[in-house]
């Protein structure tokens, strides 16, 4: 447990780690290419580190010193791994690496914790046997473990129902170039989440392949394509930013992070205009933004396309004073917990009035007070609520190591601020 000390005046530069989306598309990006490529500002996380040893099991060769990490690309050519994959509650992992094993060989079984046995692969099941790729839910319930029998991707047309993750897209995408034939995806439905697309399209481009991509709902990755090797500078995260952001608006303080560009295509980015929609003060420089603290007022949202920032706009929420309304993020409970759940049953023990729906939240503002906060073994969590503390004497956070997840030494910078 840790509690979380208010500050008076919070005046702070905060250094970001690199981001966990681009690290493990570049990592895996980069293990399908043929040659070596030296990825930069690495971060290093329970996530990523599953995902590293994911490759590990099919033959890539990985040389890591600090925050650098030099991949040895296979062209393509992978082996069988010999033992199942653990892969703890890394959903990200998971799916990616469920495509990527119909290159392999040989079968895969990808194995985790039970958490991710409750978590949803099917969508992406259904998506990969339409273009040849038998892979199936070893206990036929549609969740992991999953068994992929490998021996290559045969491409051609297949459908997605894109409501529910974005990644069961980006899975299939990452790995498409390799197909023995063009592969084409389309959507049903709505895309969720459309910005992590957009990193996806983004890594795909940097490393030498074309996606073609008609309006979110059509994309086409003509076979023959290859990953070209080079060096490579991962972006900073800003969904780890966003924590500090929300430190700034609830304090009334001032936090500059760095480094994180303006203009990067990680939606998680956009809980800055939120913030100022709010009334905080944002400056954008080149590779830095600030955020200042104001009167904050309620705003309405539709945060589909950036469903990880709810935890923290819905602990910012509770400090303005007008309601906040967030909608349509349904498959926030589909995550590392019930997010809706967890998040609404939190902000009531600080005396927040809170209203769940099933897509969405209603924060009411009232006066907080200290409370223990469960984490749910939830990251962000930990690291939303946290927030609250700066504010709020008494705030304690329960189990705070499960941000190992994706941001190991956060109360480390989280807490520096408060001196």
């Amino acid at each position: 447990m840790l509690e979380i000390q208010p500050v008076d005046h919070l005046q702070a530069v905060v250094e970001i780690p690199g981001s966990k989306s681009y690290t493990n598309r570049a990592l895996l990006v980069a293990a399908l290419a043929d040659g070596i490529s030296p990825l930069k500002r690495v971060l290093h996380s329970d996530d990523t580190r599953y995902m590293a040893e994911g490759l590990k099991a099919y033959g890539v060769h990985l040389e890591f010193e600090g925050n650098r990490v030099i991949v040895h690309g296979t062209g393509g050519h992978l082996r069988a791994p010999k033992e199942p994959i653990f892969l703890g509650n890394a959903g990200t992992a998971m799916r990616f690496l469920t495509s990527f094993a119909g290159l392999a060989s040989g079968e895969t079984e990808l194995t985790g914790v039970e958490r991710m046995y409750q978590r949803p692969i099917q969508d992406l099941l259904d998506a990969l046997q339409g273009i040849g790729v038998a892979a199936r839910a070893k206990h036929d319930n549609g969740c992991p473990p999953v068994l992929i029998p490998g021996g290559g991707i045969r491409g051609g047309t297949t459908r997605l129902l894109g409501s529910n993750s974005s990644q069961y897209l980006s899975s299939i995408l990452l790995s498409a170039p390799y197909a023995e034939h063009d592969v084409a995806i389309q959507i049903e439905g709505k895309l969720t989440s459309k910005p992590f697309i957009d990193i996806t399209l983004d890594i795909m481009s940097a490393f030498g392949v074309h996606v073609g991509n008609d309006e979110y709902q059509r994309f086409t990755v003509p076979a023959g394509q290859r990953y070209q090797p080079r060096e490579y500078t991962i972006e900073a995260d800003a969904s780890n930013a966003s924590y500090f952001f929300a430190a700034a608006a609830v304090t009334g303080g001032s936090v500059v992070v760095r480094p994180i560009s303006p203009h990067s295509v990680q939606g998680d980015l956009y809980l800055v205009d939120l913030l100022a929609q709010m009334g905080a003060v944002v400056t954008r420089g080149d590779d830095w933004i600030r955020v200042e603290g104001r009167t904050l007022r309620g705003i309405q949202v539709d945060m589909n396309a950036f469903p990880d920032m709810v935890q923290t706009l819905a602990v910012v929420a509770a400090f303005a004073e007008t309601p906040t309304h967030i909608n349509n993020v349904a498959n926030l409970r589909i995550k590392e917990t019930d997010r809706l759940m967890a998040t609404a049953r939190e902000l009531r023990k600080l005396g927040a009035k809170v209203e769940e729906r099933e897509d969405g939240l209603t924060v009411h503002p009232r006066p907080l007070h200290g409370a223990e906060i469960e984490t749910y073994d939830d990251h962000r969590m930990a690291m939303s609520f946290a927030v609250a503390g700066l504010v709020v004497p008494g705030v304690q956070i329960l189990n705070p190591e499960c941000v190992s997840k994706t941001f190991p030494d956060f109360f480390e910078r989280f807490t520096s601020m408060q001196k």
